[in-house]
């Protein structure tokens, strides 16, 4: 029987936890699957969020698991898009929180992750956490 759990593998980027500086998320390995998808979960905000208080959510590729940069090509993600920076999501204000955020990765690339950027000082923090969600895979005993 193939259903949902079959066909996708479940990875924590980021553990449930409260947010105040820049973190890279876990890297996630494709191999063995096509794509990949990122979903950011944030709680209810710990400090004013605005222009210069806030949190950019980066998308980062990597062919080596060792040197990332910015997916900043729309045609290498679905259910959203990226700027020129990779930002995908930005949360500067109260009352975009919480929410829950997807992003997916079909790039080329072996091993993405997705880059938490603070600007500003955050000293209460955000609950955030990331989940990767593979898809696609090449083989059934991948998943």
């Amino acid at each position: 029987m193939r259903d949902i759990s079959n066909n996708t593998k479940a990875v924590t980027c980021q553990d449930a936890k409260v947010f105040t500086a820049d973190t890279d998320g876990t890297t996630v390995d494709r191999q063995g699957f096509e794509s990949v998808m990122f979903v950011v979960n944030s709680g209810i905000e710990g400090d004013t969020l605005s222009g210069s208080v806030k949190f950019d959510f980066i998308l980062e590729e990597s062919d080596d698991d060792t040197t990332f940069t910015a997916v900043t090509s729309s045609t290498s993600v679905t259910e959203g898009s990226v700027d020129g920076s990779g930002i995908f999501l930005t949360l500067d204000a109260n009352g975009e929180t919480p929410q829950t955020s997807q992003i997916g990765y079909i790039g080329g690339k072996r091993y993405a992750r997705v880059k938490i950027d603070a600007t500003g000082t955050h000293s209460n923090g955000t609950p955030i956490s990331i989940q990767a969600i593979l898809g696609n895979p090449q083989d059934s005993t991948d998943a």
